[in-house]
């Protein structure tokens, strides 16, 4: 199982990274990542159905912590004070929710967000780091 992230899942919709059948049911979800990516659908009618229909096997996809227990939001409260106490700054706290969740469930996240790797050099969450496309 991978845990992936909002960053990645804007490149699989605009197709800059492509994956098979396979790969897809290793992904599972968490509602942040959902949220973000719903969020992020700026157009509306029927554009916004043609973003939105790539995305909806992620919809249908294993969702983690669902519904989300207040641990998850401690322990992602945690995070951020960890980084601050490390000089670090993390830009996003969904991305802290987002690897609390991973980090209760012992999977990687797959991404494309440096808020991660940041996370990564002071807890024990493991990623996996996309490149950017050429």
């Amino acid at each position: 199982m991978i845990l992936v992230d909002t960053s990645v899942w804007i490149e699989l919709l605009r197709r800059s990274i492509r994956i098979d059948g396979e790969t897809l049911l290793e992904f599972v979800t968490c509602r942040p990542v959902l949220q973000e990516v719903l969020q992020g659908v700026v157009a509306e009618g029927a554009a916004e159905e043609q973003l939105r229909a790539p995305f909806r096997d992620a919809l249908a996809l294993p969702r983690l912590d669902d519904p989300l227990p207040i641990e998850a939001f401690v322990e992602a409260a945690e995070i951020c004070r960890m980084a601050r106490r490390k000089g670090c700054t993390i830009r996003s706290g969904v991305d802290c929710l987002i690897a609390a969740i991973a980090l209760r469930h012992d999977i990687p996240v797959w991404h494309r967000d440096r808020d991660f790797e940041t996370i990564s050099r002071f807890t024990a969450l493991r990623t996996r780091k996309t490149a950017r496309p050429h």
